[in-house]
């Protein structure tokens, strides 16, 4: 398939688990694409990488204008066609489990950092004629997990600035979507499991409560994100994609045994 055919990407948070395979799979698809992120030296080529942290919006401003600089597209610098804002941090605990300063923290990479890339790249994006968000939005925004109040209430914040940021920018030809993953196999996972009591248990008890029973993978992820991308979805706009495995909307009976 290849929809994205020269066009232009730019992944934040793209060195490892879902932005990896969503830069991948937009390259693959014909893409010329960028990541952004803290530690961008595991990137591989055709992939192209700068460092950023999206809590500085000194360093966001000069990876996007590097970045938009190297990527070209359509024949001339300074057009961007999709941007995937997949930064993003993990907390756990429950709402006095956390200080304010792990508070400020988690909502100034999971919010604040979307805002900042968005900001940087929006000229850019006016350029295009194929113009699309996607942010990584999370089934916490819309299900009442146990122990995630802070990444919770970071995600909600997502969701809602997605949607105000469709409505803002619909007539301007960008679209924005958000894909709301449930429990993706990602190195944070992994790492969360290994510090529990009973990593096997705990990742048993993950994978149950999704009626597929297993995780996600980070592929799937990409492929809704490539889904909401791509020029094939252009009537597709203000949208959150549940890849939860059934997790919002399914009520299986129990298995019995």
């Amino acid at each position: 398939m290849t929809d994205f055919e020269g066009l232009t990407a730019l992944v934040t948070g793209g060195a490892s688990g879902i932005g990896r395979a969503t830069a991948e799979l937009l390259a693959a698809r014909g893409a010329r694409v960028a990541v952004l992120d803290l530690d961008p030296s595991s990137v591989d080529k055709p992939l192209l990488a700068h460092r950023a942290d999206v809590t500085d919006d000194a360093s966001v401003r000069e990876a996007v204008a590097a970045a938009a600089a190297e990527l070209g597209g359509h024949g001339v610098r300074g057009v961007l066609d999709v941007l995937v804002n997949n930064a993003g941090i993990g907390a756990q605990g429950t709402v006095e489990d956390n200080d304010d300063a792990e508070w400020h923290r988690v909502l100034d990479v999971n919010v604040l950092g979307m805002v900042r890339v968005t900001r940087a790249a929006l000229p850019l994006l006016r350029a295009s004629r194929h113009a699309a968000i996607v942010n990584t939005c999370s089934i916490a925004a819309t299900a009442g997990l146990p122990q995630r109040a802070l990444y919770s209430a970071s995600k909600g914040a997502v969701h809602a600035l997605t949607l105000a940021m469709a409505a803002d920018h619909v007539r301007e030809g960008i679209r924005v979507n958000c894909v709301n993953p449930g429990t993706v196999d990602t190195p944070w996972i992994g790492r969360l499991l290994s510090r529990a009591p009973d990593p096997a248990a705990e990742r048993a008890a993950l994978e149950a409560r999704q009626p597929t029973g297993r995780l996600v993978s980070a592929d799937e992820v990409a492929g809704a994100v490539a889904y909401l991308a791509s020029p094939l979805s252009g009537a597709t706009t203000g949208t959150s994609l549940a890849v939860d495995g059934g997790m919002q909307g399914l009520r299986p009976r129990p298995v019995r045994r």
